[in-house]
């Protein structure tokens, strides 16, 4: 089974392809090339940073965004984006001005609100708490790192920082999570686990 892992500058790479190797991965294509996508059986999506620069990043790309497309809108090919690459498929992300993402999943990306009790960012472990029934989604607990949250449509699960916070999101064969599952210990490799053998 081969795994498209995309490479343009996010940040979280290395740990995400050992995590895709501890799950039991072994054709991981880490790329910058739309070709190796358009091939691949899966899709990877990482992120760290600002939601911006990613997104930048991603379409300075040339031909990445089209098949990433081609491949998972059309193709059907399951697809995993984490961290940024979940906030990514929002419509927009208010991180540092206004800024269009792919627009895979209605919703924006919002600043968590700072309050007496909560620290932003949210940082450390934390819930996963199941809103809908999903094949990769369970309850646990996992790492948490970001200042910003997914407001929209097609939750999956929620988490706890003064309030409900987006934890992951998903429809059909597309499925990101906020949290880090390559930092989350055996709960993290077991979600991935799942993602490589999903057949949505």
């Amino acid at each position: 089974m081969s795994v498209a892992l995309i490479d343009y500058g996010a940040g979280n790479l290395h740990s995400v392809h050992n995590a895709l190797k501890a799950a039991g991965a072994r054709d991981i294509a880490v790329t910058d090339d739309p070709d190796r996508v358009l091939r691949a059986e899966r899709v990877v999506l990482p992120g760290v940073g600002a939601f911006g620069a990613c997104a930048a990043g991603l379409r300075a790309l040339p031909g990445m965004v089209e098949a990433m497309e081609a491949r998972v809108l059309r193709g059907g090919a399951p697809f995993l984006g984490v961290c940024v690459g979940m906030q990514l498929l929002a419509e927009r992300g208010d991180e540092l001005g206004s800024h269009a993402g792919l627009g895979w999943i209605p919703g924006v990306v919002r600043a968590l609100p700072p309050g007496e009790t909560v620290r932003v960012p949210h940082m450390g472990w934390n819930d996963v708490v199941p809103c809908a029934e999903h094949p990769l989604i369970e309850a646990g607990e996992a790492y948490f790192l970001h200042s910003f949250a997914f407001e929209g449509e097609a939750v999956l699960a929620v988490t706890d920082h003064g309030g409900p916070v987006t934890a992951a999101i998903g429809r059909d064969n597309i499925a990101g999570v906020q949290f880090h599952p390559e930092k989350s210990q055996r709960y993290g490799i077991a979600l991935i686990e799942r993602f490589l053998a999903w057949r949505p």
